[in-house]
């Protein structure tokens, strides 16, 4: 007698992707069960504010805005995050996601910080010292100053949430490990090559974070996670040729 043995739906998908896509949505729902107090403790702030802490660098990254937010990251984590981790590893695929990840933040934080003293150079200090001390409370009750002033509170209070650093870190090594992997778009129609499909990508990235568009996208964080992933695999690459 032949007994038929179904098998989970995440059977074929690597452990450590696998983990990411869980975690990634347990964490949103658990922002719907507590609300905004997530973000204002698990969220990415930046150093000089009073709601800084250093895990922040690694929380964030778990963390996302809504499920539209949650699907795209996931769905391509889960397109280009398979074949890397089939390729290195669990272990390095863990390591090239999180160093990716957080030298995203890393980049959006000195973006940030360039910002800061542009703007607070027409700024007297005790305007700096009002963001840090009453900035938070005026975001959290949907209110914020005008002008130069409110553009600092933002920047200074404001938290960053999203795994896409780590996922344009994917994204890249991808091109770099499977240049002329055929990708069949759905948004256009059309078919590429994965190479250059990373670079449309980064190039629509540089120009949409100089010229300041895409809402609260954090563009230079994608930008970053590239940037480290590209320096993490060239690494790689020249210590097996040392020792090879």
């Amino acid at each position: 007698m032949n007994y038929y043995q179904s098998r989970s739906p995440l059977a074929n998908i690597p452990p450590i992707v696998k983990n990411l896509l869980l975690i990634n949505g347990i964490m949103l729902l658990a922002t719907y069960v507590f609300g905004d107090v997530m973000y204002d403790k698990l969220g990415l702030f930046y150093p000089a504010s009073p709601s800084f802490r250093p895990y922040q660098f690694i929380t964030h990254m778990f963390m996302h805005g809504n499920f539209v937010h949650l699907f795209f990251n996931m769905y391509a984590l889960f397109m280009f995050g398979c074949a890397l981790e089939y390729v290195w590893g669990s272990k390095r695929f863990f390591l090239f996601y999180m160093a990716t990840g957080i030298g995203a933040s890393l980049i959006q934080i000195l973006v940030y910080y360039i910002n800061i003293q542009i703007i607070a150079i027409n700024l007297p200090i005790e305007a700096l010292e009002l963001a840090k001390s009453e900035g938070t409370k005026l975001l959290q009750e949907s209110q914020n100053w005008t002008g130069s002033l409110g553009k600092l509170n933002l920047l200074l209070n404001t938290s960053m949430v999203g795994a896409s650093g780590a996922i344009y870190g994917v994204l890249l090594g991808y091109g770099m490990l499977f240049p002329n992997n055929v990708l069949q778009l759905l948004f256009p129609p059309v078919a590429l090559k994965a190479k250059w499909f990373v670079l449309i990508f980064g190039a629509l990235e540089l120009i949409l974070g100089i010229t300041d568009r895409g809402g609260n996208v954090a563009h230079f964080a994608h930008l970053g996670g590239m940037i480290f992933a590209y320096m993490l695999i060239r690494i790689w690459r020249h210590k097996k040729r040392a020792y090879f």
